[in-house]
């Protein structure tokens, strides 16, 4: 082959080394350590010199980067015995882990000095008012409970309490609703096993106090009662206000002066109260209690379809059979009863047009009764 055709092939071999990475002057091992010395030197000296983050981050790029001195070294070892190549890659990985650790260790000390002067140059004024927080507030169903508490506080009564799972018997039985009684029907009930239900009523409360406590007795009883029903007017989880008062004499007119009291108190002066005849197995005699609509004062409106009057509860005599099962001596001992949904109180009370919405939670609905 002619020398100037030989000299041109040796040149081309040369170039097409370089494209594919190969160096056409291999470096020994020695070599490659030493130059790799020098770069973390080198990357150390800067990383500790950088005056902020950013510059900080231009030496980590520059050293450990993508395309970093650190990542050209390492295509140099196709120069290498395949003995010397694994020695080499351990040493690069464990200047690159040095590496790192400065560059983390720089990295933090120069954010802390760059806090430190961005809180020199910013002032805090303690004394500008903050962001106003908005506070909570009693949900409607609480809201009623608490009046309807105060009002009949001032007659003497004071509060009890009840189990939500109850025995058969203080649900039904001893409130004169035996097993095959067809009051049962009246309420959709949840049943735990053949012997506890989820408490229909509140109405059991009158038999615990009635075996626990000594008459005379002026208890309101209240918490949570279930029932299979739900629509527009009726939930399945709700919360019911039940009166008893227990003395030597008590008659039909002490009920309706207590209910009429209750009314004004709750709803507002003036307005009217009637008892129409109804049955409760746990009462005799029994009645619907209503109360001139309080909206539109007994002129008519769709609250109370136009009748001007509206129903709020249920209310009787106890019956003799319910002092029986508590062990109570009747007639030495009578009573009255009666009873209220809460939410349909805070319906009638702020005409509230869908009782679904108490369970609901809408801030939007409970702003309204913040007040």
């Amino acid at each position: 082959m002619p020398y100037f055709l030989h000299d041109v092939t040796h040149e081309l071999v040369r170039d097409l080394q370089r494209m594919i990475g190969i160096d056409c002057c291999p470096m020994s091992l020695k070599e490659l350590e030493e130059q790799l010395a020098q770069i973390q030197s080198e990357a150390q000296s800067s990383f500790s010199q950088a005056s902020s983050s950013s510059a900080l981050y231009d030496q980590k790029v520059f050293f450990l980067g993508k395309n970093g001195t650190l990542t050209e070294i390492m295509k140099k070892m196709a120069g290498l015995t395949k003995e010397e190549r694994p020695l080499f890659g351990k040493k690069v990985n464990e200047v690159k882990s040095a590496l790192e650790n400065v560059y983390s260790q720089c990295e933090d000390s120069l954010k802390q000095i760059e806090l430190e002067q961005q809180l020199q140059k910013e002032e805090l004024d303690l004394t500008l008012p903050s962001w106003p927080r908005e506070l909570g507030h009693p949900h409607p169903i609480h809201k009623v409970t608490e009046e309807i508490f105060q009002i009949l506080a001032r007659l003497g009564y004071s509060l009890r309490t009840g189990p939500l799972i109850e025995k058969d018997h203080y649900n039904f039985e001893a409130l004169n609703i035996p097993q095959d009684h067809p009051a049962r029907d009246m309420q959709d009930t949840f049943f735990i096993d053949g012997n506890h239900v989820l408490r229909t009523h509140t109405s059991p409360i009158q038999i615990h106090s009635l075996e626990q406590e000594t008459p005379p007795l002026r208890i309101i009883g209240t918490g949570a009662v279930f029932r299979c029903d739900s629509d527009i007017s009726h939930l399945p989880h709700f919360h019911q206000i039940e009166g008893m008062c227990v003395d030597k004499k008590v008659s039909m007119a002490d009920l309706k002066g207590t209910i009429s009291f209750f009314v004004q108190e709750f709803f507002g002066p003036g307005l009217k109260t009637r008892f129409r005849p109804s049955f409760f197995p746990f009462t005799e005699p029994s009645a619907e209690v209503d109360c001139s609509c309080p909206i539109c004062k007994g002129a008519g409106c769709s609250l109370c379809k136009n009748s001007g009057w509206i129903e709020i509860g249920g209310a009787g005599l106890i019956n003799p059979k319910v002092f029986h099962a508590a062990h109570i001596p009747y007639p030495e001992w009578q009573g009255f009863a009666f009873g209220f949904g809460v939410e349909r109180m805070a319906i009638i009370k702020y005409g509230i047009p869908d009782i679904r919405l108490f369970p609901e939670n809408d801030l939007r609905f409970l702003r309204q009764f913040k007040k």
